[in-house]
């Protein structure tokens, strides 16, 4: 199939073969078609390096890959950070890892590599061996804001709760913020090496704790794309079941963000009443699958439940959920902090190519369940919201949970569901699931003894958090905890 085969009939699936010098022309054909990039996957074959462009769009669902066969001796790729600014982002990691060169990239500095990392390491390549770090390397050059008046401000790594380090620069002046840049990766852990060589009973563990309060979304999306990738066939019930454990996982952390913004705000009612709420939803996790975070319950093929929620249960909870949202826009002074704060106009958003929960808020209704389903309800619709400020990021959580009560309640029920299963076998395979941040891309591939050769996690903070940049400039340094709370990004999604 070519392109212009690709771009005329929008298969549902389709593989293309380009050499180096074609791909930026096709990587445009494509995004004027309305193709999103969902990751790039840098892989290492016996003779030569290969890196899969995945282009998507929905509805229908539809999965575009695009193959770039390079020489090992020197991997080189036309950069696509003009036309895309996530694949900038693609491309940096993808140079500090594999070793593979974007020319033309805006920015070819390191991005995952700290400065103590060693000089043309590249750990993801099979003959990278231990190598030593520079302790005493020089502090990270960052790029200051400079004139009269101006002054920095550092936070973190060590942060003074119990969160993951990153570490966030501010130049401001007087108490506006000018400029913020945050220095991330201090949680790097190799996850996506750590699952080379495994089964995929082996594997699901791993998806499991790729970020922990994503358990379901990265373990559901690593087993899609398994299936996706050896043809197997879950059951319609165990599908149903996959889908009701991915709204309870959005149900327990939206929740807490609520309570969380409360708390932000020194809203502390507000918040008591929805961590009360969050332990009754933890539990009720704990009673499904055995496991507060809802782990242990995906197997290739099948679900295994211990339990299942009463549909009399859901509506108390809906109820409780109402109780905190009330209180909190009874609050005047609530709703004055939220109001107008952090904004993320829609077109940085669009540019940025934000996920999930920030980009609905900004009014962009794209939603996983909508563009790549493996289970269809009546109950599901998008939500956005236009304004693009913490408010609207809290509005977009507090219908979403309404959205996820209904569709657990329809998925229990039994009746007006619709299955989507994969269709062959191909060794290779995606899975894209909606995540309570956003949509949380897997791509697997398979070696002739059925072990996974390589594996592509892309979490949605990976792409959204430098938007948190952008919705900070000209806010004041105090609103710096209540924006990047109403984010809420995972350091060890991003990191990996």
């Amino acid at each position: 199939m070519t392109l212009e085969d690709v771009l005329s009939q929008r298969p549902a699936r389709a593989h293309l073969d380009l050499e180096p010098r074609d791909l930026l022309d096709a990587a445009r054909g494509l995004f004027e078609a309305g193709f999103h990039l969902a990751s790039v996957t840098a892989c290492e074959d016996d003779d030569a390096l290969r890196v899969v462009y995945l282009f998507v769009d929905g509805p229908p669902d539809q999965r575009i890959e695009v193959h770039v066969r390079l020489d090992a001796r020197n991997p080189e790729v036309p950069s696509l950070a003009a036309v895309s600014f996530p694949a900038g982002r693609f491309e940096r990691e993808m140079a500090d890892l594999f070793g593979v060169v974007a020319l033309g990239h805006p920015q070819p500095r390191p991005l995952v590599t700290h400065q103590h990392w060693p000089a043309g390491w590249h750990p993801m390549r099979h003959e990278a061996a231990r190598a030593p770090f520079d302790l005493d390397a020089a502090p990270f050059p960052f790029n200051p804001v400079e004139g009269e008046g101006v002054y920095e401000i550092p936070v973190g790594p060590v942060h003074a709760g119990i969160i993951e380090p990153g570490h966030f620069r501010f130049w401001v002046v007087g108490e506006t913020i000018i400029k913020m840049k945050a220095r991330l990766w201090f949680t790097h852990k190799g996850v996506e090496k750590l699952f080379e060589g495994r089964d995929v009973d082996e594997a699901v563990p791993l998806a499991e704790r790729i970020s922990g309060d994503s358990a379901v979304g990265h373990s559901l999306a690593f087993v899609l794309a398994a299936e996706d990738a050896l043809g197997v066939a879950p059951s319609a019930q165990a599908v149903r079941e996959r889908a009701m454990l991915l709204e309870l996982e959005r149900l327990y952390n939206h929740v807490g963000d609520l309570g969380a913004l409360c708390n932000d705000t020194a809203f502390s009612l507000g918040q008591a009443r929805a961590m009360t709420l969050r332990e009754t939803l933890l539990r009720l996790n704990d009673r499904v699958t055995g496991h507060r975070l809802l782990r242990g319950a995906l197997a290739l093929g099948t679900t295994t439940l211990r339990d299942l929620p009463q549909r009399d249960e859901l509506a108390g909870i809906a109820e409780r959920v109402n109780d905190v949202v009330a209180l909190a826009k009874a609050n005047s002074i609530v709703m004055d902090r939220l109001r107008g704060t952090g904004v993320l106009a829609r077109a940085d958003a669009t540019d940025i190519g934000v996920l999930g929960v920030v980009a609905r808020a900004s009014g962009i209704a794209r939603d996983a369940r909508d563009a790549h389903p493996f289970v269809t309800t009546r109950a599901y619709s998008t939500v956005t919201e236009e304004t693009g400020d913490v408010l609207a990021r809290f509005l977009v959580r507090e219908r979403e949970i309404a959205v996820s009560l209904a569709m657990i309640d329809e998925l229990l029920a039994g009746g007006g569901v619709t299955v989507t299963l994969p269709q062959s076998a191909r060794g290779t395979g995606t899975g894209i699931v909606e995540g309570w941040r956003g949509a949380i891309t897997h791509r697997v591939e398979f070696d002739a003894n059925g072990r996974l050769a390589r594996v592509k996690v892309v979490d949605p903070s990976f792409v959204t958090w430098p938007a948190l940049a952008v919705a900070l400039a000209n806010t004041i340094v105090p609103d710096f905890p209540l924006v990047n709370k109403s984010f809420n990004l995972s350091y060890a999604g991003n990191d990996l």
